[in-house]
């Protein structure tokens, strides 16, 4: 009985064949190499007489050979000396000269003269003459049925593998051909009732050695189906498990914080961020935790939202905090919900309210009584709200009662930083709410997100201003670029701000790239702007690697209106909310994903003054740069731009930082297979709650082990 770990090495394939498949592709058991897929196929070409070739074709020929004759080219220029056979055949019809490089004499004793054969390969002129160069072949014994056996040879269907320096197609076919003896043996991996009506080793021959194209359009679909299901029983258990786990839950009270909040409100809700509010109270207030996953596109309120999930846990007396990726978002963060709450927020102080929180900042660069301050209002449980960097992480930080920990842009974290968090809380796990700016095409957060409760909000909120957004190619037309600091220049003249991004620093630190085609810098096109078109403006900049305290100044005085116009690295991605900025300037456009270039974006038109965004670059019209400015310039749709960004992407591993090694889809296409996914998702999540440890059929949790090493699946569960 053969599984599916058996080593290559101690099966049929032994010795130098199993060495070069686990060195070069990484492929180590029989598993690895069955599931090693073909690239794309081909077939050897239409069975034509040799009178009517054409050049370029992929063309089968039937043939008898004239003459074959071997000879030594010598070397030179570097080259190796070459063993050459050419051979003359023909057909009837006329004559065919073929070439073969190296090998002469086994392929002298083969093709002797009078020898009939079929040849493929593709058609080429050299002096004159049509030839094949280096053509495939196959004897043909003459019994009447050769014509026939030239067409089915003619049309059958070549595989052909990914190949690497060392091990070409040809071997890894063969390869496979040896595995293929195997496939009748091995269990298939997914149960009667869930597997449809193709089994695991009629796909494996389907995928591998096809005779039709229907063969390969039915393995494809069944082998696709085991990705999508195997994933989605993996993120079910996982759901599962997680709704096991205990937590406090936070019904909130009347009359509370949360109601005077939403009282004091100088706006009217959304009906989107009413409706997801009432998802999260619902959640909050279960004895198991919340673990949801809040998206929206930009400025569509995500921290109105998760403030007053967190109002509420504050009335529940529990504590609630915002764990940001930068020190300038989270003291971003700090002041804008100060500033929502107002006296809510300042329990304590002369001008606080009755029933208000207090609001606290917890960073790495804080000053040592501040910090000392911040911590002792934490862990005595006066602070309802602490917003924070990973200094949050540390041992010394402590909690009276933390009952909801908000994630911005969980992707910046790592899954060990955020389980630190979460194992603060007293009793119980706290409950969990991740937001992320980035929309997510809903095949992503089928997979990716799959364990999360997702949640969406698709309105904008009333007063927000259109954001135009336009390439400048740089190179083509530098009078663009030109035209830019003018509008800049502009609007300043009428007391509205800019932003300029830039891919990099500029200062020689770590990371830093010196050739002369390294993306331009903020400390270089800040000289440039200051000694040239903006000479006569307030311009500051602000990067990563200068003092907290610093990154701090500069933000506050572009915020109070200072600062005409802010140079900056993309620490200014998210979160930052400057409603007078409505110029954003993003130079070396092309170096950014469609995403972080939507984030930019958001930067502006934040208030109810337009916005216009110019994305200016040196790419050259037509190239994969090029086309991902102009997506970004056609829509400013988050959702349709995920879409967009996936496509041209492709999806990569969809387990992501947890995944070591290639790929865990190697047929499953998010942006294609939704429709299949879905219905995996849907079987696997009723399998599951059936079969929670997946005890009634072995190979499914053997293959759940595959995709999900214990230690694996021990680190994903922590996030």
């Amino acid at each position: 009985m053969s599984t599916w770990d058996e080593p290559l090495g101690k099966g049929p394939l032994r010795g130098k064949t199993a060495k070069a498949l686990a060195e070069k592709l990484d492929l180590h058991t029989l598993g690895d190499l069955l599931r090693y897929y073909p690239r794309r196929y081909d077939r050897r070409g239409e069975l034509t007489d040799l009178a009517r070739l054409q050049e370029g074709e992929q063309v089968t020929v039937q043939a008898k050979v004239l003459d074959a004759k071997r000879r030594t080219v010598p070397p030179r220029q570097g080259r190796r000396r070459m063993d050459l056979l050419e051979a003359v055949v023909t057909d009837g019809t006329g004559r065919l000269h073929l070439t073969f490089f190296n090998q002469g004499a086994y392929h002298q004793t083969r093709l002797t003269p009078g020898r009939l054969a079929m040849f493929s390969g593709r058609v080429s002129t050299f002096k004159g003459r049509r030839q094949l160069d280096h053509p495939q072949y196959e004897l043909l014994d003459e019994d009447g049925h050769e014509e026939e056996r030239a067409r089915a040879y003619a049309d059958e269907i070549i595989p052909v593998y990914p190949a690497v320096k060392g091990l070409d197609s040809t071997a890894i076919f063969r390869a496979v051909d040896v595995a293929l003896g195997s496939v009748d043996d091995l269990p298939d991996p997914l149960p009667p009732q869930v597997r449809g009506g193709t089994g695991i080793a009629d796909a494996l021959r389907g995928i591998h050695r096809p005779e039709s194209d229907r063969d390969i359009a039915v393995a494809r679909r069944r082998l696709k189906w085991d990705e999508a299901f195997v994933l989605q029983a993996a993120l079910a258990r996982r759901r599962l498990r997680a709704g096991e786990l205990p937590a406090v839950p936070r019904p909130g009270v009347e009359g509370g914080i949360l109601d005077a909040f939403d009282a004091q409100l100088p706006f009217t809700l959304t009906e989107g961020q009413r409706e997801v509010g009432d998802r999260l109270a619902e959640r909050l207030d279960s004895s198991h935790p919340m673990h949801c996953l809040l998206q929206g596109d930009v400025g569509a309120g995500k921290t109105l939202v998760a403030l007053r999930a967190m109002l509420r846990v504050v009335d529940s007396g529990g504590q609630a905090v915002l764990l940001a990726p930068t020190e300038v978002l989270a003291q971003q963060h700090h002041r804008s919900i100060g500033a929502m709450l107002g006296a809510l927020g300042r329990a304590g102080q002369i001008d606080g309210a009755e029933n208000a929180t207090r609001v606290r900042l917890l960073t790495g660069s804080m000053g040592a009584a501040a910090r000392r301050e911040a911590l002792l209002d934490a862990a005595s449980g006066a602070a309802g709200i602490v917003v924070g960097t990973h200094a949050l992480l540390q041992e010394n930080v402590g909690f009276a009662d933390l009952g909801l920990v908000v994630i911005d842009e969980q992707h910046r974290f790592g899954v060990e930083q955020r389980d630190a968090l979460r194992e603060k809380a007293a009793d119980g796990r706290p409950h969990v709410l991740v937001m992320t700016a980035t929309p997510i095409p809903r095949t992503v957060a089928m997979t990716v997100y799959g364990d999360l409760d997702v949640v969406t909000l698709t309105q904008l909120p009333a007063g927000r201003s259109p954001v135009s957004t336009h390439v400048v190619p740089a190179r083509e037309k530098p009078h663009f670029l030109a035209r830019a600091w003018e509008r800049i220049r502009e609007e300043a003249g009428q007391g509205r701000q800019a932003f300029v991004v830039c891919p990099r620093i500029g200062d020689g630190g770590a990371g830093e790239e010196n050739d002369e085609d390294a993306p331009l810098s903020v400390l270089e096109v800040a000289a440039r702007l200051t000694g040239g078109p903006l000479a006569d403006l307030k311009v500051e900049v602000l990067h990563g690697r200068m003092a907290p305290d610093d990154k701090d100044a500069v933000m506050r005085r572009f915020a109070e209106g200072v600062t005409d116009v802010v140079v900056s690295t993309t620490v200014i991605e998210v979160g930052v909310d400057v409603p007078n900025a409505t110029v954003m300037v993003v130079m070396d456009a092309d170096r950014f994903g469609v995403s972080q270039l939507h984030q930019l974006r958001g930067r502006v038109g934040r208030g109810k003054l337009p916005g216009l965004c110019l994305l200016v670059t040196d790419a050259e019209e037509g190239s994969p740069a090029r086309e991902r400015l102009d997506v970004v310039a056609s829509t400013t749709d988050g959702f349709r731009l995920s879409q967009e960004d996936l496509r041209m992407r492709r999806e990569g591993d969809v387990l992501g930082d947890a995944q070591s090694g290639g790929s865990s889809l190697r047929l499953l296409t998010l942006l294609r297979d939704e429709k299949l996914i879905e219905e995996a998702r849907e079987k696997a999540a009723e399998y599951v709650a059936g079969d929670p440890d997946l005890t009634a059929y072995p190979p499914l949790a053997e293959a759940l082990e595959e995709l999900l090493p214990e230690e694996r699946a021990e680190y994903l569960d922590k996030g």
